[in-house]
């Protein structure tokens, strides 16, 4: 099965399904001389476990991850990083009635079509649950960027549930106020509207859609190439490999459709320090103005990267649907049953960061703005201070 890796430099590889022995991944391209460890990691990966409040599936996942290779004494050694979630609470028994009769809009028959077989526990590999290896592998990119001389800082929040929208929000109102509430929208009082929607389509046994609205800074100019790896090409590739996207937007996105060119349009003006939130400097022309979301001819232009992800409703609802057994060619009236989300746009903020801080990550390793061997970029120096000291032998 193809499709398992995502990155060039910095190069994400996943294993596992739903209700398997255990999630993981490879992730290869992390430069020597980052610290790291488990807690880290298991700070971002506590964000999109399941269980977290009545809005999430109840399965009992501690999601609890285990570092097996790439690490010495607390620091990255420049080789692959193996790490590993067990599967705690799986109960695949609630799917046997599917095994031949598929799920409406799930990709079980599409699986068994391209395949003749598949995992049919919890979805199997098709499963958001597999996404837990993105955030793993996410946090491990913000380690690297945290610890680099570029002073990149990503955030999301939920801005839109059903037909509630967001009013906008700062950048600074997103960091302080998207993880006060269940829902992770940046607006409180939009929070609470939406968390009260969320409970009228639990109570009937439905589902709905949303979208998460994100943006990064600190991201210098210069970074990405045209055509296939520009950066809203790789980004856009990156957001709609999330179960269940159905759309991926940047700066006016969607809007651009109803606004002429003079308009859209952005002038230049030589940076006189008006510019905080752009990576420049003094005399730099920036231009006026980001309908662009950071982002010309596939290029950063050094502004704030942003843009918006939609999910459809979960497919996953106790509502009886129909389907047909194709063993048996009868009709059948069934309910999935079981431990579901009834929106997605919740836990999917930390897998959205996830992506960012992956792909921008290696757009900056393949831009040498950091070394891809080591961090301190001091090739061919063997005495660091993460280089690890000889065992004490005086017995």
């Amino acid at each position: 099965m193809n499709g398992n890796e995502f990155g060039r430099l910095f190069r994400l590889t996943t294993y596992g399904e739903s209700h398997g022995e255990a999630m993981g991944c490879t992730v290869s391209g992390v430069p020597a001389g980052v610290e790291l460890d488990e807690e880290r990691i298991q700070r971002e990966l506590d964000r999109r476990k399941p269980g977290q409040s009545m809005i999430t599936t109840s399965r009992g996942e501690p999601d609890e991850v285990a570092i097996n290779s790439g690490l010495q004494d607390g620091y990255t050694t420049g080789t692959p990083i193996g790490m590993v979630i067990q599967n705690k609470d799986a109960r695949s028994g609630k799917y046997e009635p599917f095994v031949t009769a598929p799920r409406p809009s799930h990709g079980d028959y599409t699986y068994s079509a391209k395949f003749g077989t598949r995992n049919w526990g919890g979805g199997g590999r098709s499963s958001a649950r597999e996404t837990v290896n993105w955030v793993a592998a996410g946090a491990v990119a913000k380690a690297v960027l945290d610890q680099s001389d570029y002073d990149v800082e990503i955030k999301a929040h939920v801005n839109q549930i059903g037909d509630i929208v967001a009013p906008d929000v700062t950048f600074e109102e997103m960091l302080e106020h998207s993880e006060e509430n269940e829902v992770r929208c940046a607006h409180p009082e939009t929070a609470a509207e939406m968390r009260d929607r969320i409970d009228e389509y639990q109570e009937a046994g439905d589902s709905i859609g949303g979208s998460v609205e994100f943006e990064a800074r600190g991201v210098p100019r210069g970074l990405g190439a045209p055509r296939f790896d520009s950066v809203p090409a790789r980004l856009g590739q990156a957001m709609m490999s999330i179960p269940a996207t159905t759309a991926f937007e940047f700066g006016l996105g969607r809007d651009a459709r109803e606004v002429t060119g003079h308009d859209r349009n952005e002038n230049w003006e030589l940076d006189e320090g008006e510019h905080p939130e752009t990576v420049s400097e003094e005399g730099d022309p920036v231009p006026v103005g980001n309908d662009h979301g950071g982002l010309q001819g596939g290029i950063t232009t050094g502004e704030p990267i942003y843009g918006e992800v939609t999910w459809h409703a979960p497919t996953s609802i106790p509502k009886e649907q129909t389907t047909v057994d194709w063993e048996t060619g009868e009709e059948k009236q069934v309910q999935v049953v079981g431990r579901h989300d009834p929106v997605l746009p919740p836990r999917a903020v930390p897998v959205v960061e996830a992506m960012l801080y992956c792909t921008v990550l290696d757009f900056m390793l393949l831009g040498g703005r950091i070394n891809p061997d080591r961090l301190d970029d001091r090739p061919g120096e063997y005495d660091t201070a993460y280089h690890a000291d000889r065992p004490n032998d005086d017995g």
